[in-house]
């Protein structure tokens, strides 16, 4: 009876993992604006490939922010992702980051069952219930744990749901699901911390605007998505 019981919860689990990749097959790009105060900085750009049970996802991030003609905030960025059966099995991304070099090589290591990171700002092991700290994949807001896609470093979470909203973005009208995801530890710096506002589209399994303030109020917002 127990064999049957590990097996059905084998399956179950192993659906669960499948899950959030397959949500998004079919979806060739997402296409994010940046901006701050308002203003449209730069962007960060998703591209899916899918082979047989590989999944992969390009990441384009470049934004920058002058002040009186001095550079007060820049990102370059390229990350790619990729998924077997719907687990992540690899991620590597390279950014600068106003000028400073930061990078995550993460592998996943089967004898171990857990994530083998070398990153900029932490080398060692992660759980596999961690995800991806980035703003295509939608299982961010059920996650308990994030990796910086930048530096590897792990961060908990909390996330709470906010409310059903009416979201207008580029004159097209989303029914949004608004949670609020923040940091578990408070005592961390304020630089530190985590702490966004997430509109979700539930019906497209999209997230539609990402919002945050540190020097100055930021947002991610979907532009389109094929």
């Amino acid at each position: 009876m127990k064999k049957y019981i590990y097996f059905l919860l084998f399956i179950i689990f192993a659906a669960e993992l499948q899950a959030h990749t397959d949500h998004y097959k079919g979806i060739v790009k997402i296409e994010m604006d940046v901006l701050r105060n308002g203003e449209i900085v730069g962007y960060s750009n998703y591209f899916f490939e899918y082979n047989d049970n590989t999944t992969v996802v390009k990441n384009y991030t470049k934004f920058k922010v002058k002040i009186l003609g001095a550079t007060l905030f820049s990102i370059l960025s390229e990350a790619i992702e990729t998924y077997e059966s719907g687990k992540l099995v690899k991620f590597k991304s390279n950014t600068f980051q106003n000028k400073k070099e930061k990078f995550v090589n993460l592998n996943y290591n089967n004898k171990t069952n857990k994530f083998d990171i070398h990153g900029s700002s932490y080398k060692g092991e992660a759980e596999v219930d961690n995800v991806i700290g980035n703003w295509w994949n939608h299982e961010i807001i059920d996650a308990n744990k994030q990796i910086s896609p930048l530096s590897g470093s792990i961060k908990e979470q909390v996330v709470k749901f906010i409310g059903e909203e009416s979201l207008t973005i580029n004159n097209i009208k989303y029914n949004a699901n608004h949670y609020k995801l923040k940091s578990r530890d408070k005592n961390l710096p304020n630089d530190k911390k985590l702490n966004f506002d997430i509109w979700y589209d539930v019906e497209k399994k999209i997230i539609l605007k990402v919002s945050y303030s540190r020097l100055g109020d930021w947002e991610y917002r979907l532009k389109g998505f094929e």
